[in-house]
């Protein structure tokens, strides 16, 4: 399902079909180029148990978990790719702890931009690839309207770094179209990913 586009599937436990475990797994049978699991609600020591078991069940399938938020917990679990909030990722820069041993061990940053001139910031901060959105209506951003298509091209060609599409996006191969002729690198799926 996912083989002819690059998507990266993005968790919300709330919106689960099924049993989280089995969400998980039935998530991973379409091999998507990424699962990112994003419980950011949950206290770190809940993540960190949910993460063990969900980083399980990726390797089997041999699908890349990169891990929200929770960094500490990402290099506890032996993570080596991470999902930041911008805000949290400038902190950590201010701090220095992007450069230091303790975060050496992720080859994979990415965050979330929602203008130009957060892209370019991102990618100053180290980010390897980012999601842009929202893209599409979404219910997720009920009542906000979409940033669209012209945001996504212009954010893709403001960096050099993977841009992913977030927001209102299915399985739907125009959409996937519209989101490549923008400059996409993919987009992200969670609604659609969470009920299969």
């Amino acid at each position: 399902m996912c083989n002819t586009f690059p998507l990266l599937a993005v968790t919300n436990r709330h919106l689960a079909k099924h049993p989280y475990p089995e969400q998980i797994n039935r998530i991973c049978q379409t091999h998507p180029k990424a699962l990112i699991l994003r419980e950011k609600d949950l206290d770190a020591e809940t993540y960190h148990a949910l993460a063990a078991q969900v980083l399980n069940i990726c390797q089997r399938y041999d699908v890349p978990c990169i891990l929200h938020t929770f960094w500490r917990e990402a290099v506890a679990l032996g993570g080596t790719s991470i999902h930041l909030p911008l805000p949290l990722l400038r902190e950590l820069s201010e701090k220095g702890i992007l450069s230091s041993p303790e975060f050496a061990s992720f080859t994979v940053l990415g965050t979330s931009v929602h203008s130009v001139a957060e892209a370019r910031e991102a990618e100053l901060l180290g980010a390897t690839y980012l999601t842009a959105g929202h893209i599409y209506v979404t219910d997720c951003k009920k009542g906000l309207a979409p940033r669209g298509l012209i945001f996504l091209q212009k954010v893709c060609k403001s960096v050099s770094v993977p841009v992913y599409g977030i927001g209102g996006i299915k399985f739907d191969p125009v959409q996937w179209q519209e989101l490549q002729m923008a400059g996409a690198a993919g987009g992200c799926i969670m609604s659609g990913m969470m009920e299969l």
